[in-house]
This record gives C-alpha cells, sequence and structure tokens, in this order.
C-alpha cells in the first residue's frame, strides 16, 4: 500500500459559511474507505475537491503526489450523488462515451456487468427507474481502470439484493493499486467492505481509524459508533 491522497488543514466556505475546516487525512491505495457523516456535514464537497471539481479552497490536497488538475482527473472515477448522464443516450451510447472519454475504459466488463444485472443497452435511460440508472452509473464507473474512485451515494436508489451484488462489483473490480472512497448513509449494509471509516461531522473529522482497530479496541461495530457520535 502506498499513499494517494493526502490532504493537510483544508478549509472550504461558500460566502461566509465555513462547511470544511481544518480536514487533514490520508488514504492509501488498496483500501475501500467509508465516508460518514449526517446530511449537510461537507462530504459532498470534500469529495468533489478530491475530484477537482472544488478549486476555491484553503490547505493542501495532493492526489498522487500532484495538486488536483488534469493529470489527477485521469487517474479518479467519480460517481456523483445526482445521476449526470443524458436522459437521452440509450445504456449504450452512455458506454459509447465512456468509451470514447476515458482510455481506461474496459467495455466488455461493462457488458458484462449489464448481462448479468438484466439491463437492457438499448432502454433510454429516462425510461429507467432512479434504481436502474444508478446502476447504470456505477458500472460505467467501476469498468475503468482507474486508481482511485470516489463513490459519492453509489446505493440509496437500490433494494438490498441489489445493494449486496453492487457492493460485489465495488469489492471484484478494484485492484491492490487503486483505493475506493464511499460515501453512503447506508452503514450497514456497506460496513462490511471497508477497510477504514472517516466520520465527518460539524465541518471537521470526528473519527478517522481502521474497522479492525474500531472493532478491537472499542468492541464496536461501525455502525454502533457512528450511533455513538452522532447520537442518533
Amino acid at each position: 500500500m502506498g499513499k494517494i491522497i493526502e490532504i493537510i488543514a483544508l478549509e472550504k466556505k461558500y460566502g461566509s459559511k465555513k462547511v470544511l475546516d481544518n480536514i487533514s487525512l490520508t488514504l492509501e491505495s488498496g483500501t475501500i474507505v467509508g465516508l460518514l457523516g449526517p446530511n449537510g456535514c461537507g462530504k459532498t464537497s470534500l469529495i468533489k475537491v478530491m475530484a477537482g471539481l472544488i478549486k476555491d479552497y484553503n490547505g493542501k490536497v495532493l492526489i498522487d503526489g500532484n495538486e488536483p488538475g488534469e493529470a489527477s482527473k485521469a487517474l479518479i472515477s467519480y460517481l456523483p450523488e445526482k445521476t449526470y448522464l443524458s436522459e437521452n443516450y440509450r445504456a449504450r451510447e452512455a458506454m459509447d462515451f465512456f468509451e470514447d472519454f476515458y482510455t481506461d475504459f474496459d467495455r466488455k466488463k461493462a457488458e458484462e456487468m449489464f448481462q448479468q444485472f438484466k439491463l437492457d443497452p438499448n432502454q433510454k435511460i429516462k425510461s429507467m427507474s432512479k434504481g436502474m440508472q444508478e446502476k447504470v452509473q456505477l458500472i460505467l464507473v467501476m469498468s475503468r481502470r482507474a486508481k482511485i474512485y470516489l463513490l459519492d451515494e453509489p446505493l440509496g436508489g437500490l433494494d438490498p439484493a441489489s445493494r449486496k451484488a453492487m457492493l460485489d462489483i465495488i469489492l471484484n473490480n478494484y485492484s491492490e493499486d487503486s483505493v475506493v472512497l464511499i460515501s453512503t448513509h447506508l452503514i450497514h449494509d456497506v460496513e462490511r467492505i471497508f477497510d477504514k471509516v472517516i466520520m465527518v461531522g460539524d465541518r471537521r473529522i470526528l473519527i478517522d481509524d481502521t474497522v479492525d482497530n474500531i472493532r478491537e479496541s472499542k468492541g464496536k461495530s461501525v455502525v454502533e459508533l457512528f450511533e455513538e457520535v452522532f447520537k442518533c
């Protein structure tokens, strides 16, 4: 494992409102990390900073040793919280787009996952359910051979059986050279795949620890620690 993302003293404001305050963290390759916290705590802003979509911040952000920019974007496969595919695309046209735009896109892998989930590549995005759209987007994102996967609420619209299948996709499609960061509120469904969790609240990091250490030293599950920290 090696350090692939390093953030030091990150601060982000929207106008006069500070949403991230003195955030420092390190993410290593070969790990799956949970980014947890209540709505509005800054998780999406933090992910967008890593993805290079937010540039007006204070502090230091390094992606594989470089500041966010064109080079770092080539390393990152990003899944936003909201659907971004054109609703007029057919699913195969979305695959065409990824194949044209990303040199690391594995079309064969994507087509195999489409078959696995019984998704019709000729169906238009706008005629799909929210859950189907989320499956399409996650399949496309995980079919890239990226070094960093940033997944913002990837499972929210899926039923429990589909969540398990999609988690298996994540587990089976990242490598020891990559890191997966998953922002989610479905902790009970997802904690089994986490190596590490970062809990964000009140604009700052409250917990940054491995799952093994949480279970061994604190004697708690990730869900139990989350409920304790945020008084759920």
